[in-house]
């Protein structure tokens, strides 16, 4: 079961979401636009961006791929 939670900022707009529940333990993370800016891994404990690139290699932290807007 696919599970989507939406990622706030402190004025309440939402700027990303999260989607988990996939069959590889993985998790998409969207921005504001729907595009995807990365995915995280919660088996191998990693975080890539939309290019693949590795983010986080001790950390499937989907916070590590929605910027915070000040």
């Amino acid at each position: 079961m696919l599970i989507k939670h939406f990622v706030r900022d402190g004025d309440r707009r939402i700027i990303g979401s999260v989607t988990a529940g996939f069959s590889d333990s993985s998790t998409i993370v969207r921005n504001q636009g729907n595009r995807t800016i990365g995915r995280t891994n919660e088996r191998f404990q990693t975080t890539r961006d939309a290019r693949s690139k590795l983010v986080s290699i001790n950390s499937s932290d989907p916070g590590l791929l929605i910027g915070r807007k000040s």
